[in-house]
C-alpha cells in the first residue's frame, strides 16, 4: 500500500482529494493514516513474513510502526530508525490521538505498548545531532545517536556545477514536485535568478514547461544526484523535508527554509535556532495548521532579500560548519551496524 493509497483508505468514504482538503481535515487524514491504516495492512503482511523466516532482528523505520509491531507480535526484537526531529510529541495533542489509534491496532493483533516510552519503547536509532534535537528526548534511554548519511543513485551533476562554477551556487528544491506548488517554486526562481548567482533547481514531479521561461543563470533539472550535490553549493533554499535539511547540515550549507508540511516547520526552527539558516513563511502563516502550503506563496522579492542576506553573512556560515562538524562526531552507519547483537 502507497501513502496516497493510505491517505484515500483513511478517508473512509468521505468526499474530497487529499491534496484539495482543509488543513485540519487533511492533518486528520494524515493521523489516521499512518497510525492506523499502514500500521495495521505492514503488520498483516510482515507477520506471514516473520512466520515463514527465522528473522533475528528488525530494522524499521518511525513512519512504519506496524514492522515494530510485528516483531513484537512475533518476539523478535526490533530496532527504531528515525526519519526526523522528535520534538514535544507529548505534549503534542495530535500525537497522543495518534498514539491512542495505533494502540488500538497493537491490542488487535495481541500487542501492549509500554507506557512512557517514545513511540513502541524500542532502541531508537537518532539521525538528528543534539543540537538540533529537543533537549528533552537527548537523555532518552532508548536514544542512539547515528549520523545521517545521504544515499543517492549515481547519476550526472548539472552543467552549471561541473564546467567549473563561474559565480557562488544556490540549490533550490521544494522535494517531490506538484502542480499545486509550482506557484511557490517560480517565485523562488524569479527571487533567486535575481542575485548574482547560478541557480540549480531540482523539481521531479513536473517539467521545465511546466514553471515556464527560466533566466539564463538558472538551471532545471527533473533529478539531480542531491548527496553528490550539497557539498558544491553555497545556499539551499528549501521546504525542510529531513534528508535534505540534514544532508545540507553534514555538508556546511546555509539554509533558507520555506516549510509547507509535516517537519519542515520543526526542521527550519531547529536550524535557527542554531544560527545555520532560516525559515521564510507568507504573511500570516506560523505554523502548517495556518494554511496549505500550496495556497500560499512567498513573494520573489522577499526569497532574494532572505537568500541575500544569508549568502552575505559570515555568521551564517560559521554556524552551518560547526552544525557540519558536531554531525561528523556521531557515530556511522557502519558503527551501529556492528552494535546489532547489542540489541538482541
Amino acid at each position: 500500500m502507497t501513502i496516497p493509497e493510505a491517505f484515500e483508505a483513511a478517508a473512509e468514504g468521505n468526499a474530497g482529494k487529499t491534496g484539495e482538503l482543509p488543513i485540519q481535515e487533511w492533518l486528520q487524514r494524515g493521523i489516521r493514516a499512518f497510525h492506523d491504516v499502514l500500521p495495521r495492512r505492514m503488520a498483516t503482511d510482515l507477520l506471514s513474513v516473520l512466520r515463514a523466516e527465522q528473522a533475528d532482528l528488525v530494522v524499521y523505520e518511525a513512519g512504519n510502526p506496524g514492522a515494530g509491531l510485528a516483531a513484537r507480535r512475533m518476539g523478535v526484537p526490533a530496532v527504531c530508525h528515525s526519519c526526523g526531529g522528535v520534538g514535544s510529541v507529548d505534549q503534542d495533542d495530535q500525537w497522543r490521538k495518534g498514539m491512542g489509534l495505533l494502540r488500538a491496532v497493537a491490542a488487535e493483533i495481541g500487542v501492549e505498548l509500554p507506557h512512557g516510552k517514545y513511540l513502541l519503547g524500542d532502541p531508537y536509532l537518532d539521525i538528528y545531532p543534539p543540537s538540533m534535537q529537543d533537549p528533552s528526548f537527548l537523555d532518552n534511554p532508548e536514544r542512539v545517536p547515528l549520523r545521517p548519511v545521504p544515499f543517492c543513485e549515481p547519476g550526472k551533476l548539472p552543467e552549471i556545477i561541473s564546467a567549473g562554477r563561474g559565480r557562488r551556487v544556490v540549490y533550490l528544491t521544494l522535494g517531490t514536485t506538484k502542480i499545486g506548488d509550482i506557484g511557490r517554486l517560480r517565485a523562488a526562481v524569479d527571487g533567486l535568478s535575481a542575485l548574482d548567482v547560478d541557480v540549480v533547481v531540482a523539481a521531479p514531479g513536473i517539467s521545465v514547461a511546466d514553471l515556464g521561461p527560466l533566466p539564463e543563470n538558472v538551471c532545471f533539472e527533473g533529478w539531480v544526484p542531491q548527496g553528490e550535490l550539497l557539498h558544491l553549493v553555497d545556499l539551499a533554499v528549501h521546504h525542510g523535508g529531513a534528508g535534505t535539511t540534514l544532508g545540507l547540515a553534514g555538508a556546511g550549507v546555509p539554509q533558507l527554509v520555506m516549510p509547507s508540511g509535516f517537519d519542515g516547520f520543526r526542521n527550519a526552527d531547529a536550524l535557527s535556532a542554531v544560527g545555520a539558516g532560516r525559515r521564510l513563511l507568507p504573511e500570516g502563516v506560523e505554523r502548517m495548521e495556518d494554511g496549505r502550503g500550496d495556497n500560499v506563496v512567498v513573494p520573489a522579492a522577499a526569497i532574494a532579500a532572505a537568500a541575500g542576506e544569508l549568502l552575505t553573512d559570515p555568521g551564517a556560515g560559521q554556524a552551518a560548519k560547526a552544525l557540519a562538524e558536531e554531525i561528523a562526531t556521531m557515530p556511522g552507519p557502519a558503527e551501529i551496524v556492528s552494535r546489532f547483537p547489542e540489541f538482541l
